[in-house]
């Protein structure tokens, strides 16, 4: 993801819930950054939830944020990504 597409993905998370600009922004660098990793690095063979599970857990342990902002945060941010998905297959078909 490019900086402009993270910041809109804070942004929607910021309009979506009551948390602030820093607090969203470090959770979704710091699940994004563990999804790279995994997505360069791992040979994990896991299905989406255990992923995002996985994702979850260490953004937990690793901001020290409590377990039910981050699930917020990363829930409203995969929604944006997901709805992000969505609007680029539909325009660049021929990419998927």
């Amino acid at each position: 993801m490019t900086e402009s597409e993270v910041n809109r993905a804070v942004q929607y998370v910021i309009a979506s819930t009551s948390y602030g600009r820093e607090t969203v922004a470090e959770v979704i660098r710091t699940g994004l950054a563990e999804l790279t990793v995994l997505a360069t690095t791992s040979s994990l063979q896991a299905g989406k939830e255990t992923i995002l599970e996985y994702v979850c857990q260490w953004t937990i342990k690793r901001t020290g944020y409590p377990e039910p902002l981050v699930r917020e945060v990363l829930g409203y941010a995969g929604r944006w990504l997901d709805a992000m998905y969505e609007m680029l297959a539909r325009e660049h078909q021929e990419l998927y």
